[in-house]
């Protein structure tokens, strides 16, 4: 008896990957900019990975200054500062989100509902609103924020994703 032959088995197309859709602390910004931080690396890949998969990162406006001040406190640079804050403004998939009355009234009501500080609550406002997950390095804010939106930790976030770290640190002057 001869032995049938049997059709060759198709592969499946890969699963097309649900894309994430993040708000990112500042202090996950201010991490990646510091080579000599704790989690430095894991900052600095969550930011890239979120770039290179197109992920949606929504966050407040209050990001830029709070990234400045804090660059520019830490690397007594403020051109450099300024000129890192302004780059992660223009990341291709970063989105700004305006303070509005609105928005800042849910930022206070989660403030005082939560204890939690005032910037921390405008990031958690941000993230509700929009559906994401916040990303922060903030102990307090990411406890204290659960209750609201979910949040991670860089490295949480990252979880199994593929991704690769930069080749490069972001732009110092």
């Amino acid at each position: 008896m001869a032995a049938a032959k049997r059709a060759p088995r198709r592969s499946k197309p890969p699963a097309r990957r649900t894309s994430q859709r993040y708000t990112i602390d500042a202090s996950v910004f201010v991490n990646a900019f510091n080579p000599h931080e704790d989690g430095h690396a894991q900052s600095l890949q969550i930011l890239a990975t979120t770039q290179e998969q197109g992920d949606p990162v929504i966050v407040p406006t209050l990001l830029l200054a709070e990234v400045a001040s804090a660059v520019a406190r830490a690397s007594d640079d403020s051109a450099g500062a300024l000129q890192y804050a302004n780059a992660a403004a223009a990341l291709p998939h970063l989105t700004l989100v305006t303070l509005t009355p609105a928005m800042a009234r849910q930022a206070a009501e989660l403030a005082a509902t939560h204890r939690l500080r005032g910037a921390d609550a405008v990031y958690l406002a941000v993230a509700r609103r929009y559906g994401t997950t916040l990303v922060s390095r903030d102990d307090e804010q990411r406890t204290r924020g659960s209750a609201v939106a979910p949040c991670q930790t860089p490295e949480e976030a990252l979880g199994d994703r593929p991704s690769r770290i930069f080749g490069r640190t972001p732009p110092r002057r």
